[in-house]
């Protein structure tokens, strides 16, 4: 069996991936794959996490896990997709003194070890990290900015340390680690429903568009899945050329514009935040064992 791991990051999809899988039964069925409730299996996982402690689970603790994250299924299951915000660290801990999510690869051995027979994959959306800032401080209302920092200068807190550290814990399990800038998920987002449900290329999803929709004027919108139905595009090449064009033309200027009201964070900090998460994504995509998907 395959295990799929969505890790969040806090504030990416808002849990869309998952419901959009959820909401094509169907295609899921026919993949051998299941994106159970969160409420069939999140707590039976957080028992097992804390009982087992990192060893890898026993014959009957898997049995129990399966019965769980199997429920609702509508057939034989291949492939088993969880998603979780809070995987990798509640949103107080997701900084600390070693910058972004401290735990984040010591959680990942021990989520392998539910299933330690079966492959694993974990799958990451990553932000922005001054986006990411705004994202946890609005999570953490009565919190100080300058606490919830942890001591680091905004434009310290890089993805590159703690990715690196995660994709050396996933290699000493044989797992795959998946990424992509949640900045690019509109054009990305049918390609990314079908890398975590391992579904076809072919074939139209529901929900698969609703990411770009959004971004959209509503006659944008309209004309896109038009243009979708009369041309279906036969590779994510063909799609995300077809998304960008309409993007170009129907995008509602506001919409792609984020605001970053940090306290103390100058337009000049927030754009060299910004060149320090480029740099480190092309860092990344060379780690040993990490995909990134790309527009």
């Amino acid at each position: 069996m395959d295990l799929v791991f969505h890790l969040g990051a806090h504030a990416t999809d808002d849990e869309r991936l998952v419901r959009t899988l959820a909401t094509n039964p169907e295609a899921m069925t026919a993949a051998r794959s299941h994106a159970p409730a969160p409420v069939a299996y999140r707590m039976a996982l957080r028992d097992a996490l804390i009982g087992l402690k990192g060893r890898p689970a026993d014959a009957a603790t898997q049995d129990r896990l399966r019965t769980a994250c199997l429920h609702g299924a509508r057939g034989p299951v291949e492939r088993l997709v969880f998603s979780y915000e809070n995987f990798l660290a509640l949103p107080e801990r997701a900084i600390g003194a070693s910058g972004l999510y401290p735990a984040a690869a010591d959680k990942l051995v021990p989520l392998a070890n539910l299933f330690p027979q079966d492959r694993t994959e974990f799958h990451l959306g990553l932000l922005d990290p001054a986006l990411l800032l705004v994202a946890l401080a609005a999570r953490q209302p009565g919190r100080d900015f300058t606490e919830l920092l942890c001591g680091h200068a905004p434009e310290d807190l890089r993805w590159g340390p703690v990715v690196t550290r995660m994709a050396e814990a996933a290699g000493r399990v044989g797992a795959k680690l998946v990424l992509w800038c949640n900045e690019d998920l509109p054009l990305l987002f049918p390609e990314v429903l079908r890398q975590m449900g391992g579904l076809p290329e072919a074939g139209a999803l529901m929900g698969e568009y609703g990411l770009v929709e959004d971004l959209m004027q509503p006659e944008g919108a309209r004309r896109l899945r038009a243009y979708l139905a009369s041309h279906p595009p036969q590779t994510a090449e063909q799609r995300r050329k077809v998304l960008i064009a309409f993007l170009e033309k129907f995008a509602r200027p506001e919409a792609l514009v984020a605001d970053v009201p940090l306290p103390g964070v100058s337009a000049d900090l927030v754009a060299e935040i910004a060149a320090r998460y480029a740099a480190d994504v092309a860092e990344m995509a060379r780690l040993p064992g990490v995909t990134l998907i790309t527009p």
